[in-house]
């Protein structure tokens, strides 16, 4: 969102006609500013919960069912994402090797 350094108002976006650009304009004031700035947003890379196969030989198993092939045994972690107050969330991947699924239960 964009105001007015004149009169505070929210900024309007005023489609691009004939040989004009994309820009704001003020619905109250004369103000207009030309929109030149096109920033590409970058997917922030995500790291898995379980990364690697090595990491999967001293994870902790506990018996659970996997949703997709109800084997009932999976890996899990356990992980704080949220405010202290709240409780902790767990990870789990199952221990299937054709399955490898991966889960959350908060």
């Amino acid at each position: 969102m964009e105001f007015c350094p004149g009169c505070g108002m929210l900024l309007q976006i005023q489609p691009a006609t004939g040989g004009n650009r994309l820009r704001f304009y003020c619905p109250t004031c004369p103000y207009v500013c030309p929109i030149v700035k096109k920033a590409r947003l970058v997917k922030k890379e995500v790291e898995p919960i379980f990364s690697g196969s090595d990491a999967m030989k001293f994870a902790p198993k506990t018996a659970t069912t996997c949703p997709r092939c109800h084997n009932g045994e999976a890996y899990y972690k356990q992980m704080q994402i949220r405010s202290a107050d709240e409780p902790m969330s767990t990870f789990y991947k199952c221990c299937r090797e054709e399955c490898q699924f991966d889960w959350r239960e908060d």
